[in-house]
C-alpha cells in the first residue's frame, strides 16, 4: 500500500462515543476532507463537519482551533501522502525508463483516488491563503527536487539544470493526470500513463548519461 493510498474515508471512521485522541483526530480529518472535497473550503462550515463526524462543536474546536486550521493539517497529509508516492516510485528501481513510469503514475493513482483529496493540493479554493499557497509551492518544489537529484546524478548536469527538467515532468505529470480525471478517463490508467511516460522519456533519455 502506497501512502497515496491511506486517506480517509467515511465509511471507515470509527462510530464510538468516546475514542482516544489520535483515533478522534483521524475521524475528524476523515469527515473535514469529505466536506472540504464536496463543498471547497469557503462553503464548508465547522457545523458541517461536526455533524458529518457525528460530534457535536466543541469536540471539533478541542482538536482543531478553527476551520483553516483543520484544513491546513488535511492539506499537510495530502502533501506529504503525495511527496512519499514520488519518493516510492524513484526508489522502486535503478532503471530510469522504469522511474520515469512509476513517477507518472504516482501522479495518475494520486489524482484518481475515489477520494477526491488531490483537489485540495492541485485545486483548492483557498490559494490566496499565505499558508495554503505556501504548503502547495512547497510539495511540488519538493517532488522537482527528489527528480532533479535523479536527474543529475544520471546526466552530470548542473543542480539549476536538472531542476529545471524536473519542474517540466512534474508539471506534465500534474496536468496530464488532472486532465485525464477531468475528462472522465477517456482512455484506461495504464494506457494514459503509458502514453505521458513515453513523451518523457523520449526527451530526458536525450540527456547524456555520465
Amino acid at each position: 500500500m502506497t501512502a497515496a493510498d491511506t486517506l480517509y474515508s467515511a465509511d471507515d471512521r470509527p462510530r464510538s462515543a468516546r475514542l482516544p485522541r489520535l483515533a478522534r483526530r483521524t475521524q475528524l480529518l476523515g469527515a473535514a476532507q469529505e466536506v472540504f472535497v464536496a463543498q471547497g473550503y469557503h462553503a464548508a462550515a465547522m457545523d458541517d463537519i461536526a455533524d458529518r463526524a457525528g460530534v457535536s462543536k466543541p469536540v471539533l474546536y478541542q482538536h482543531f482551533p478553527g476551520k483553516l486550521d483543520l484544513y491546513l493539517a488535511l492539506l499537510d497529509q495530502q502533501c506529504e501522502a503525495l511527496l512519499s508516492s514520488v519518493r516510492t516510485a524513484l526508489t522502486s528501481t535503478t532503471d530510469n525508463k522504469l522511474r520515469v513510469a512509476a513517477t507518472m503514475e504516482a501522479y495518475f493513482h494520486f489524482v484518481e483516488h475515489e477520494s477526491g483529496a488531490f483537489r485540495l493540493v492541485f485545486e483548492s479554493d483557498l490559494t490566496n491563503e499565505p499558508a495554503v499557497r505556501e504548503r502547495v509551492n512547497r510539495v511540488e518544489l519538493d517532488c522537482a527536487k527528489l527528480i532533479s537529484t535523479v536527474i543529475a546524478d544520471d546526466t552530470g548536469l548542473g543542480t539549476e539544470e536538472a531542476m529545471v527538467l524536473a519542474i517540466g515532468l512534474t508539471g506534465i505529470s500534474q496536468v496530464t493526470a488532472r486532465y485525464w480525471l477531468t475528462a472522465g478517463m477517456p482512455v484506461p490508467r495504464d494506457v494514459a500513463t503509458r502514453l505521458i511516460s513515453q513523451l518523457a522519456w523520449r526527451g530526458i533519455a536525450g540527456f547524456p548519461h555520465l
